[in-house]
């Protein structure tokens, strides 16, 4: 069974189709890269996939849920983690968690456990306005992980974070992925994609170009031996990534 599939999705917006009928579909137990330049349909097809969006037209189903006719149960088997740092910076982390847990009716000792998963055990008690922007991040994945999801979708977790922050919130992705947990991920940073990433599929102007392992890819897409994940992206698309845009 798979964790994600995906048949022929479809999303318009006022006549203007930003999802043009994609297909694919995800493992379980993987770590999933979706990767596309800005304004490309990720952001639309993560929020279809996580029910925040309805499609136009198509079929998803995740964790076994059909994003539209499942909508509710579908919350209870994934985990969502966006860029922005939607935190409350007054209380600390422990209270952010128990806030969170009390919305999703989960048990207060999961809460000392996600905190331990992403390493904040130590600062729990303190306050998030002091935190830096990986702690906060560290934060936003302990949330998203509360319910123990099936399915975790994580867009651009590492987005201005400093190489050693990086790293380490890369290190808890790798972990989550080996216990069993499918991670759905986007990032801009082909280094990551490459590193993290069991297959990638690409998107650009609302349609999936390319699908692969990162060696499949580079060996189908690149410029021959020594290609990056990057010279792939930038054959397929014939555009450099951009950063800090919005979809």
């Amino acid at each position: 069974m798979y964790a994600i599939e995906v048949q022929d999705l479809v999303r318009d917006y006022n006549g203007l189709r930003a999802v043009k009928g994609i297909s694919f579909t995800v493992n379980a137990g993987e770590i999933f890269g979706f990767l596309g330049p800005n304004g490309a349909g990720k952001t639309t097809t993560i929020k279809m996939l996580t029910g925040q969006l309805r499609p136009t037209s198509g079929m998803a189903r995740v964790a076994g849920c059909d994003v539209v006719e499942e909508r509710q149960q579908l919350k209870r088997h994934i985990g969502v983690v966006f860029d922005s740092q939607n935190i409350y910076e007054r209380m600390s982390a422990r209270e952010n968690l128990r806030f969170a847990a009390r919305l999703y009716g989960v048990q207060k000792q999961r809460v000392e456990e996600v905190l331990m998963q992403v390493g904040l055990s130590q600062r729990a008690g303190d306050k998030v306005k002091g935190f830096s922007n990986g702690m906060k991040q560290r934060v936003l994945i302990a949330r998203g992980l509360l319910a123990n999801p099936d399915v975790l979708f994580l867009d651009e977790p590492t987005r201005g974070l400093d190489p050693g922050v990086s790293r380490d919130i890369r290190a808890i992705i790798s972990t989550l992925a080996q216990q069993g947990m499918t991670v759905f991920l986007t990032t801009h940073y082909m280094e990551e994609a490459d590193q993290l990433s069991d297959r990638i599929a690409i998107i650009d102007q609302g349609q999936i170009i390319a699908t692969g392992t990162p060696e499949e890819m580079k060996k189908a897409y690149g410029d021959g031996q020594g290609a990056t994940l990057e010279d792939v992206f930038i054959n397929l698309t014939g555009r450099h990534l951009g950063r800090g845009e919005n979809e």
